[in-house]
């Protein structure tokens, strides 16, 4: 976790300093972020112990923080809200997560006391950005500083997991956690799953010509927590099958009788395949050649997987038939986000075809930015 501020970063954080002065009447003892994220490719395979490749995005989730005698989160989103509790136990709404945190952390042998933590963020929420372990992430590192505890990274992107599984009840996977506290500016990061060892692979479309749409597709989450825990239980019951531990580890050609199974390891396996094709050609400066990687990904994601909403199939497809290099949902599904590489010369076409088909099909207009590699979690002050 590096110690160099990103700017925009830092604008969110002078922001929160002001709301916690306001709220507390006193300075906080320190500012810390974490950013959300864009899977680049690798999705549902980190429950898998297989491979993904985030990068994180320029848009921050920033905790004020200040050791206090009674915990008090207070948000500067949805209105705004502070909430006091005397116990960790049942909260709920935003504050589980926090709450969840503290709780993991005491679990991990980091134990943390009472605290007063402001969050201010600009992480779009239920976009499959990962607004969530952005929130983690930067409470972890406040509540660590905080109480001064040193945790290796890996471990704290583990511990935020727990936090997620046992606490707000959500089986994600290792990916968003790790991807908010471990990516590099300007990189993607490869990572294995099953042993959390990385590599900090360059990304930097600019040179190349290129830029990475995001398209927020404004389209709710639908029955994604359900949905999410039945697409796992899918993979576990797949493995036991073969009797393997996790589908990382079947064989490359394996066959199950139950075809949704064998459609869910299918997934899993060539998504792999993917990830490992896609870090090999951005190592050797391949970077357009991916394109076509990011667009099997979607489609084994909307056949297999079937994880895909009719929201994300349209900004899919109208990029792609716009001139669109590749293009593909990113996050858990269900409605959220999808990409697109594109080169920067079409940016403006590929934007246009996409709000374009969503007019045209009655769906919510979709928000299209330009993403870039940004920074991971670190203390801005």
């Amino acid at each position: 976790m590096t110690s160099t501020p990103d700017p925009h970063a830092a604008e969110l954080a002078e922001t929160a300093a002001a709301a916690f002065r306001e709220a507390h009447g006193t300075e906080p003892e320190g500012l810390w972020a974490a950013p959300g994220r864009v899977n680049l490719i690798g999705e549902h395979t980190d429950y898998n112990d297989g491979f993904v490749m985030p990068f994180a995005l320029p848009f921050y989730t920033v905790a004020a923080a200040a050791k206090a005698d009674a915990w008090e989160f207070t948000s500067t989103f949805g209105g705004g809200e502070t909430v006091r509790l005397d116990r960790l136990e049942g909260a709920e709404g935003w504050v589980a997560y926090p709450a969840a945190v503290a709780r993991a952390m005491a679990d991990a042998g980091y134990p943390v006391g009472p605290a007063r933590v402001l969050v201010h963020s600009d992480v779009p929420t239920g976009a499959s950005l990962s607004s969530s372990a952005a929130l983690e992430g930067a409470v972890f590192l406040a509540l660590a500083g905080l109480y001064g505890h040193d945790v290796p990274v890996e471990e704290a992107a583990a511990i935020c997991q727990r936090a997620e599984n046992d606490y707000v009840g959500m089986p994600c996977g290792i990916l968003d956690q790790s991807a908010s506290l471990m990516c590099e500016a300007g990189h993607a990061m490869f990572m294995d799953c099953r042993d959390l060892s990385r590599e900090q692979v360059p990304f930097k479309l600019e040179d190349e010509g290129l830029v990475m749409l995001v398209v927020d597709t404004n389209a709710p989450h639908r029955l994604v927590d359900s949905e999410y825990a039945a697409r796992r239980a899918d993979c576990e019951k797949a493995a036991g099958l073969l009797g393997v531990s996790h589908l990382r580890d079947a064989p490359r050609h394996a066959r199950l009788d139950d075809e949704r199974l064998d459609r869910r390891m299918r997934h899993v396996l060539t998504e792999d395949e993917r990830v490992l094709a896609a870090a090999a050609l951005l190592k050797e400066g391949r970077v357009a050649e991916i394109g076509e990687l990011l667009t099997a990904s979607h489609t084994s994601l909307r056949y297999d997987y079937e994880v895909s909403s009719v929201e994300l199939d349209s900004a899919v497809d109208a990029a792609i038939g716009a001139g669109a290099l590749g293009a593909r949902m990113t996050g858990g599904g269900f409605g959220g986000s999808a990409i697109a590489l594109v080169e920067a010369a079409s940016a403006r076409k590929v934007e246009a075809a996409v709000i374009d088909a969503a007019a045209q099909a009655g769906l919510p207009v979709p928000r299209v930015f330009v993403a870039r590699a940004a920074q991971g979690a670190h203390r801005v002050r």
